[in-house]
């Protein structure tokens, strides 16, 4: 795992800059570093050694030196296609995947990337086109970060690589508060920082004398095929069980990190790790850390856990914010913080159970009832009709059922985090940051491609594109590698991704709440039985509690009074809030937290509008 950053330029390249900007992103790579310049193009390479730790440095370049090749990420198939190019004449001088990368790049172009399988982002320079080309994993479980500006070209791994270079312009990007408010995270292609971009997942680009191009090389579609639920647990877990085997390959130790749910316990009974991890909070209610332990003692595995303070949670903030790159609002992401720092202490590279819910279908917000569904085969405009009428009615049981069932998914569903809807976000916001645009302007493109699927299958979709590539794995890289650890997620694989796409949304639930049948039928032979049905608990954290205790209600209290919050947000409409959730009158720690995140991230990364001092990470 390492960090790529660098820049295209039409004037000589500034060394001095892009080694400050490799040193931005040092905690992606601290065994080794590496620099490439030319006349053009710039790049620099943070390594964290997990194969060919002798070799492997880069960039690197190709043996006719025209090619060169800065990755980040870990491709698991390396070996079959470092067979196939040797058969085609191609001679290795190392046995690492960034090699194999490079030469079959050489050979092939772009088309080569199709082949990979794994998680990556890397960046090609060809000298004699005076050409960049980068590619993102289909996933997006790898960041890749652009920006052209003027005369320069960013790419990166990282935003905050960009910083320390002279021509790269730090201004916030209005459009962007109004969607996180609502999907509590950045949602748009465009950064928080105005004119830099996410390169999506499953994307290439290419730069070449100031033309940008950038395209799709991979799509996912789901594809249900009828096969019985026993059969179709078997094929789960015998493609489970070799993405795991795969996503083992290490010249190091290999960890996992194991909470109280049936995703990371299936990886860790698979992987049999010499160590587990996992963290709780001293809250009852709010530490899994028991149970995970418990798992481990039947496994005959060995679990470490840490648990966390309120305190340590607060004094924290800034730094998860420093390293999200992005202001993030989920709650989990600080405890995921706290479990990466403990598992480094002794591994390099930990495996994970994220993805699982994306593919398998985990949260309980698609779970519907039977009678929802045979409902919900009215035509629109009967249930409609049915909703006006009961509408104006004083309440009954079933109301909510016959509103809600006459609204149409595409309607209602933004993902699993839904914090301010567009009124309230217009109410909450100054005029300056206010848009016209609805969250339904970024949901709409990722419906349109599946106009025709169930509900659930839709609700899939649009979280496999935005919730789990812009929250989830977002947070799992950056918290990691904040750690200077290698996260591997083994059900984010393509061929345990052809297996789920094509189970049936019907096999997906069953009964009042039970999720992703599927994968705890193929859980059965390697779980304890009380396992396999656990209900999904992700990382909960005991904000809602805080935030009720004098001491936490006075520091949010101090940071929505700061003068620089008056630029964003009505002050008085977020203290009502604050009081609101203080005194028990109303839950709006999810609202608040969202906000806080933002000004602390605003603080971190624009301290000279705060009047703070610049910020240095804690480590």
């Amino acid at each position: 795992m390492c960090g790529i950053t660098g820049f295209v330029s039409r004037s000589a390249p500034d060394r001095e800059a892009l080694k400050a900007m490799a040193d931005r992103i040092r905690h992606r790579g601290p065994d080794d570093e590496g620099y490439y310049v030319d006349d053009t193009c710039a790049i620099a390479h943070r390594r964290l050694s997990i194969i060919d730790l002798a070799h492997g440095h880069q960039p690197m370049v190709s043996p006719d030196g025209n090619f060169i090749l800065a990755y980040n990420g870990e491709v698991y198939n390396f070996q079959e296609l470092r067979q196939e190019l040797i058969a085609r004449g191609c001679v290795f001088s190392t046995n690492s995947d960034t090699e194999v990368i490079l030469q079959g790049y050489a050979q092939e172009g772009p088309e080569f990337t199709r082949k990979l399988r794994g998680m990556f982002a890397f960046a090609v320079w060809d000298r004699s086109k005076r050409e960049l080309y980068a590619a993102r994993d289909p996933f997006g479980i790898k960041p890749l970060y652009y920006a052209p500006m003027g005369d320069t070209f960013f790419f990166g791994s990282e935003l905050k690589s960009f910083l320390p270079h002279p021509a790269f312009r730090k201004e916030l990007n209005p459009e962007a508060l109004k969607f996180y408010l609502t999907f509590q995270y950045s949602a748009l292609d465009e950064s928080f920082l105005k004119g830099v971009f996410r390169l999506l997942p499953g994307h290439q680009l290419t730069y070449r004398e100031g033309q940008l191009r950038v395209s799709a090389y991979h799509t996912f579609s789901f594809q249900p095929e009828d096969m019985p639920l026993e059969q179709r647990a078997e094929q789960i877990r015998q493609v489970v069980t070799e993405s795991v085997k795969s996503h083992e390959i290490s010249d190091v130790e290999v960890g996992s990190f194991l909470s109280g749910g049936i995703d990371s316990s299936v990886i860790a009974a698979l992987s049999r790790p010499d160590k587990t991890y996992s963290v709780g909070f001293d809250r009852e209610g709010f530490d899994e850390t028991q149970e995970a332990k418990d798992l481990c003692r039947e496994l005959g595995l060995k679990n470490i856990s840490e648990t966390i303070s309120a305190q340590e949670f607060f004094d924290i903030l800034p730094t998860i914010q420093y390293y999200a790159d992005e202001p993030n609002a989920n709650l989990s992401t600080v405890p995921l913080y706290f479990l990466s720092r403990l598992a480094a202490r002794d591994v390099k590279v930990v495996l994970s159970g994220e993805g699982a819910d994306e593919l398998f279908a985990g949260y309980i917000t698609y779970h519907t009832t039977k009678p929802y569904r045979a409902y919900r085969k009215l035509p629109l405009p009967v249930r409609k009709a049915v909703a006006g009428a009961v509408g104006g009615l004083p309440y009954f049981h079933g109301q909510g059922f016959l509103t809600k069932a006459a609204r149409r998914v595409e309607d209602t569903f933004v993902g699993q985090a839904f914090i301010f809807d567009n009124e309230e976000a217009d109410r909450v916001l100054t005029p300056a940051y206010r848009s016209k645009k609805t969250f339904r302007d970024v949901t709409a493109p990722y419906y349109a491609q599946v106009k025709d699927a169930d509900d659930l299958t839709k609700m899939q979709y649009l979280d496999l594109h935005l919730w789990q590539p812009l929250d989830i794995l977002r947070k799992a890289d950056r918290m990691t590698m904040a750690n200077s650890l290698e996260l591997r997620v083994p059900y984010l694989d393509r061929e345990v991704w052809k297996v789920a796409r094509a189970i049936p949304s019907s096999q997906k639930m069953r009964g009042k709440s039970t999720t992703k049948v599927p994968l705890r039928e193929a859980a059965i032979p390697l779980l304890p039985d009380d396992w396999v049905n656990r209900p999904k608990m992700g990382f909960p954290v005991p904000f809602i509690q805080w935030l009720r205790e004098e001491k936490y209600y006075n520091w949010a209290r101090d940071l929505l009074t700061q003068d620089y919050v008056a630029e964003f947000f009505d002050q008085k409409y977020l203290l009502d809030l604050l009081d609101r959730h203080y005194s028990g009158k109303a839950k709006t720690h999810r609202k608040l937290y969202t906000v806080l995140s933002f000004l602390i991230w605003y603080q971190v990364y624009f301290p000279e509008k705060c009047g703070a001092r610049p910020f240095v990470p804690a480590r």
